[in-house]
């Protein structure tokens, strides 16, 4: 039996195991991959308080390392249902376990183009994040996959720093917001191309440009380009849970800053539940409050 038991051990996990820790509780932490979330494609942040620049995948090692001094333990294992009662049973492919209270912080995929070398490319010249990334490519020029509010908004923002951004979007048109349109359209170093997909991906160890398709008459093309972002969507990991908690069209928790789910003794952490800014420093942020509310509830648990 544990105090709390840890859905996902990206930032905002892993945070909340710290602050279960520090408080005195038993902590579980469950992962079915790897640990240190969507950060660790990251191959330089600098938007983390406390770091000039440090790798994704060492900010990740540090918090596994940081949660493992405080002696929580930790399961690589796939959640399969969690059953609701005075006590949470967490069913998993390595057993089951049991716990007062739960955090979900299962995260958010970014939804990929599903081509070949895709995977290879991430952290190579393919990113998710202008806000993270785009200083990289600072005098550089970058394609911008989609067409929607966050693709337009990548955009906006790289147009500031790139010497050209060129937008890819697969429809005749722009999903994203008119307001966006219009300030997309102030960009003098901003180029749309509609109708076409990416059919592939050019370089060797590193990412050189997208092979695209006009989809009216097939025509390829090479566009070489130094960094692609990737801005169709993300994929939240809550199927699982869609039982328990109530999820939105998007399949996020809805829960607010509070963390709270409206079913007892479950709170949501990160990028899992519905908010608008999903960044580490949010992450950890939810992490914390998760946490505590967590403990405060174990505690009248008997």
């Amino acid at each position: 039996m544990y105090d709390l038991i840890v859905i996902g051990g990206g930032p905002a996990g892993l945070t909340a195991a710290l602050y279960a820790r520090r408080a005195n509780k038993t902590v579980l932490v469950i992962e079915k991959g790897s640990f240190g979330g969507q950060i660790t494609y990251s191959p330089k942040v600098e938007n983390i308080p406390g770091f000039t620049e440090i790798t994704g995948n060492e900010f990740g090692e540090k918090m596994v390392e940081q949660v493992l001094t405080q002696e929580a333990d930790v399961e690589c294992a796939e959640v399969l249902e969690i059953k609701d009662g005075v006590y949470k049973t967490v069913v998993t492919d390595s057993g089951d376990f049991t716990a007062k209270a739960i955090v979900i912080a299962t995260g958010a995929k970014h939804r990929l183009l599903g081509l070949p070398g895709e995977e290879k490319y991430i952290g190579e010249g393919i990113s998710f994040c202008a806000v993270c990334d785009g200083a990289f490519y600072e005098g550089k020029e970058v394609a911008v996959i989609g067409g929607g509010n966050s693709a337009l908004q990548e955009a906006i923002l790289l147009a500031d720093l790139a010497k050209k951004v060129t937008v890819v979007q697969n429809l005749d048109f722009l999903t994203g917001e008119k307001k966006l349109q219009d300030k997309l359209a102030t960009k003098s170093n901003v180029e749309v191309i509609l109708g076409t997909v990416v059919d592939g991906f050019i370089g060797g160890d590193s990412l050189e440009g997208i092979r695209i398709r006009k989809e009216a008459d097939g025509t390829v093309s090479d566009l070489m380009v130094d960094g692609v972002f990737v801005a169709i969507g993300l994929v939240p990991q809550n199927e699982v849970f869609a039982g328990l908690v109530p999820l939105d069209g998007r399949g996020y928790i809805i829960s607010g800053e509070d963390c709270l789910t409206g079913t007892a003794g479950v709170f949501a952490a990160g990028d899992c539940r519905t908010k608008a800014i999903r960044q580490v420093t949010t992450a950890v942020a939810d992490g914390a409050v998760a946490a505590l509310a967590a403990c405060a509830y174990a505690d009248n648990i008997q």
